[in-house]
């Protein structure tokens, strides 16, 4: 062991000096002034005790191959220990011509092939993990765990595109769950270009005529128990003339509220939020100048004089604004609401769309662009100076979301699905219920397939023309419309719709 000793006291003095005239550092997360006085995790719930093998397991094996040639780790490495045995699931082979329509995937696009033969392994998984607990509330006619069936078809024409339907049907846990990617290239109509156009994409032309590429994975998890609630996520990329557009998000449907779950859900999503938010960035990086630049601070305050860095704070003072997740949250709230029912479809949690890649000059996917960069190349939002001229030319201005970096932070949010539901799903799985409550939840499950059909605008642009099963593989199995429910003051029902009515700040 070697000590090192101080051989330099007027360092040592120096260096104490600067840190006490240092100010601690402000905390930009909202409901906290500083870093001493952040709240503790709530005690459902938390992203520190997550499993972690979900994340682990995201990512492709052959990085450098420009096809679709997917290689998976089995899913029984990561089963914990002492769960039941069950047979591997078949590696997909979306690799060959045919799975892909002779489309060459680009490296968004391998991610979301992977990721959904990741987490279709996972809820196998969690079947089987359900179905060898007699702890878990279960239901007498459901023999064996579910497992996926996996129907891939091509898009009509050569190098259109693809997709994935993955279905899981009557399981011990999840009574349906769908989990589907499509990969297109096609043309614009003049109608989608339209509509495109009028929502700030100033390089689409209205009229249509224009290549592009569209890329998706979705899911939803329809669980058996009215304790566990229903969860839907997506992360998708749009690219036309150059350039690309990203969304997606997660939120959570419960049918009895308990607000630890809540809390952990959202609070797991603002720390993914959190670590691609520029405000939190710039401070990060703040932090380590302000170290780093310690004897120059000395000198200034020994001098009398403000340093360049406070000159600046106090001529400019700082513009308040919403945290990246503040946003997507609220933006969450808002989209997810049923204006016939004046009700929210659930605790919300992220949503996003149409944020602008300000990174890439073209694209992978081969639509109006040659010098194709990767979507995670390392490099961060900046400055204006590293737009491209047709991102220039992009109408900014109704950008709500603006993450470092649009193809990392998509990504960053298909990773943590799994991580912030699967605590949920196995904190409620062993919580008994009776008809009663079975009633409710399918009454309730009547609200989700409302909001789906009236309102949600990916079931919409699908339909259009789209592949109807793959669409209503969302769908709940049972659902029940009966005439003018209200449920009995004072009950959980009751304090379920009183939350749905009023959106809550969960963390």
């Amino acid at each position: 062991v070697v000590v090192r000793v101080s051989r330099n006291p007027r360092r040592d003095r120096a260096m104490a000096t600067a840190n006490a005239l240092s100010p601690p550092p402000a905390r930009l997360r909202a409901g906290a002034s500083s870093f001493g006085n952040r709240k503790s995790p709530s005690p459902g719930v938390s992203c520190h005790t997550r499993p972690k093998s979900s994340r682990a397991s995201v990512g492709f094996v052959n990085q450098s191959s420009n096809t679709g040639n997917v290689s998976l780790a089995s899913s029984s490495s990561r089963r914990p220990a002492g769960a039941m045995t069950r047979a591997s699931p078949t590696t997909s082979s979306t690799g060959t011509t045919a799975d892909t329509n002779g489309v060459t995937l680009d490296d968004f696009e391998r991610f979301i092939v992977e990721l959904q033969q990741t987490l279709c392994d996972e809820l196998e998984r969690i079947e089987w993990e359900g179905f060898g607990n007699d702890a878990v509330a279960k239901d007498v006619s459901v023999t064996k765990p579910g497992a996926f069936i996996k129907d891939a078809y091509a898009r009509p024409g050569e190098n259109s595109g693809f997709g994935i339907t993955r279905v899981m049907e009557n399981g011990v846990v999840f009574e349906k769950a769908g989990v589907n990617v499509s990969v297109i290239r096609d043309v614009l109509s003049p109608e989608r270009a339209r509509a495109m156009s009028s929502r700030g994409r100033s390089c689409v032309d209205p009229n249509g005529g224009q290549q592009y590429a569209a890329a998706a994975l979705s899911l939803v998890f329809h669980p058996r128990s009215p304790f566990v609630p229903t969860f839907r996520a997506d992360v998708r990329r749009f690219t036309v003339a150059g350039n690309s557009w990203y969304g997606g998000g997660a939120d959570l449907t419960p049918y009895y509220l308990f607000d630890e779950d809540a809390s952990g859900f959202h609070e797991s999503y603002r720390d993914v939020c959190d670590a691609h938010d520029p405000q939190l960035v710039i401070a990060r990086q703040g932090k380590k100048k302000e170290k780093s630049s310690f004897f120059s601070k000395l000198v200034s305050s020994v001098k009398g004089h403000k340093t360049v860095d406070e000159a600046r704070l106090v001529s400019s003072p700082p513009v308040e604004t919403p945290s990246l997740h503040a946003s997507c949250k609220t933006w969450c709230d808002e989209y997810f609401f049923l204006p016939a029912r004046l009700e929210h479809r659930g605790v919300g949690g992220v949503f996003f769309d149409d944020v602008v890649d300000h990174n890439r000059v073209d694209n992978e996917s081969g639509v109006d662009g040659s010098n194709a960069k990767s979507d995670d190349d390392g490099s961060d939002a900046k400055s204006d100076d590293s737009k491209s001229d047709k991102n220039k030319s992009n109408d900014d201005s109704n950008e709500r979301v603006k993450p470092t970096n649009a193809a990392r932070f998509t990504k960053a949010i298909g990773e943590n699905w799994l991580l912030s539901y699967e605590p949920v799903v196995k904190k409620r799985w062993e919580t008994q219920y009776t008809a009663a409550h079975e009633k409710w939840h399918h009454q309730r499950r009547g609200r989700y397939v409302e909001f789906n059909l009236l309102y949600d605008r990916g079931v919409r642009f699908g339909l259009d023309g789209g592949r109807v099963e793959s669409i209503m593989v969302s769908a709940p199995p049972r659902v029940r419309w009966d005439y003018c429910v209200d449920p009995p003051p004072g009950s959980e029902e009751a304090r379920l719709v009183q939350v749905l009515r009023n959106p809550r700040e969960w963390v």
